[in-house]
């Protein structure tokens, strides 16, 4: 299995796709590595069939090979089905095969069979937020996927501070000062530097940058577990706050916390490499507290 924390393909590929991004300042860092894309997954959408569903998984298999020459099974006939412009959520144990399956939408694992699609653009937030964020400002990062788009400075700064406004990052973006009784905003919280940010906020500047790329699905890996609670909050809020504001974006967010579900739309709990239970989410936190209350007896009769 793949550690959590090592940075994916799609990180390398997001770095390509910002090469020339902004030319603001010569923004881009000049020992970025240049590296391959990710492979993309098998898709059974190939005919054109479209129905409300931004996310669909059928029978997705996937096992790895030990040095031995073993096969050992990491997921199992997984199945699942994510309707566009929600938030949903996807629970389970650890090593239960969550993330795993989250890579396999994501593009950056291949399935050994079964078939996947999700709708494109689709963008895959890393759980560290400092294997996502990788320029020096909030701006720069932000825009970073924008480079070779076509779009003006103008424009890349106004996608640049929507996206930042829509996952609740608005008070960093601008300074309001009043000059000859005139309000005016600087936008000099935009060259904020990445590392001042804190681990939630970070977060939400990864979120931006791929809502400023037009994303319309956002595939999200533990993104509060590195997070104090205040910072959690925060950034759970941002994504539902992007939802709201833009019915075109759909995200599936991996979690541990049952108090997250509140926020959610949706629900998949997965043991054992199998997704066990899909539907409403406080069906779900009831159907996993009633298996915790179970252990819990058996071990202590």
């Amino acid at each position: 299995m793949t550690n959590k924390d090592e940075p994916s393909r799609h990180l390398q590929r997001r770095r390509l796709r910002g090469e020339n991004a902004m030319n603001l300042g010569n923004l881009i860092h000049s020992s970025l590595p240049r590296l391959a894309p990710a492979r993309s997954n098998s898709s059974f959408r190939d005919n054109g069939c479209e129905n409300a569903a931004a996310i669909e998984a059928r029978n997705v298999n996937f096992s790895i090979s030990t040095r031995q020459g073993a096969t050992v099974p990491i997921l199992t006939d997984c199945s699942l089905t994510v309707p566009s412009g929600q938030l949903w959520m996807l629970l389970g144990p650890n090593g239960c095969g969550k993330s795993t399956l989250l890579r396999i939408l994501a593009g950056l694992l291949t399935p050994t069979n079964g078939k996947v699609y999700v709708k494109r653009p689709k963008n895959y937030v890393f759980q560290n937020p400092d294997h996502q964020v990788v320029m020096p400002t909030v701006e720069a990062d932000v825009a970073f996927g924008l480079g070779k788009s076509g779009f003006t400075s103008m424009e890349v700064r106004s996608k640049v501070l929507k996206a930042l406004d829509a996952v609740g990052m608005s008070d960093y973006m601008q300074i309001k000062k009043s000059f000859a009784g005139l309000t005016v905003y600087v936008l000099l919280a935009l060259q904020r530097p990445i590392q001042t940010l804190s681990g939630g906020q970070k977060q939400r500047v990864a979120i931006a940058g791929a809502l400023a790329e037009a994303c319309k699905v956002l595939l999200l890996d533990e993104l509060t577990t590195f997070l104090d609670e205040s910072d959690q909050i925060g950034v759970i809020r941002a994504v539902k706050n992007c939802l709201e504001k833009s019915e075109e974006v759909t995200a599936l967010w991996v979690t541990h916390r049952l108090e997250e579900l509140e926020y959610a739309d949706g629900a998949i709990y997965m043991e054992d490499g199998k997704v066990i239970k899909r539907g409403d989410p406080m069906r779900i936190m009831n159907f996993i507290r009633a298996k915790q209350s179970s252990y819990s007896n058996q071990i202590n009769s």
